[in-house]
């Protein structure tokens, strides 16, 4: 439990680097819903919420991208490493192999 709450933070402050109203909002977050459970003794709930922080974890790692404004009208996007792949170009006529 307290590895997935570090991994957790971690993420937190990977993903929204640079954003200290963001930052701040998800590390309440996370700490309210940790602290919301910490006297469960159910086994089977406990797993339960395991498998959903690491799935938030999952998520806010691979789907995340933060966003600035620079214009009234225009958004710069900061994308992370984690979140570039490569991309296969488009070709009209698909050779065979």
């Amino acid at each position: 439990v307290l590895k997935l709450f570090k991994v957790l933070h971690r993420t937190r402050q990977e993903v929204f680097k640079n954003d200290a109203k963001a930052l701040e909002a998800a590390r309440q977050k996370i700490n309210e819903e940790f602290r919301n459970n910490r006297d469960e003794t159910s086994e089977e709930k406990i797993n339960e919420l395991l498998k959903i922080a690491s799935d938030v974890e999952v998520i806010l790692r691979t789907s995340v991208i933060q966003a600035v404004h620079t214009d009234s009208d225009k958004i710069v996007l900061i994308p992370r490493k984690d979140l570039l792949q490569d991309n296969t170009p488009y070709l009209d006529k698909p050779t065979k192999k």
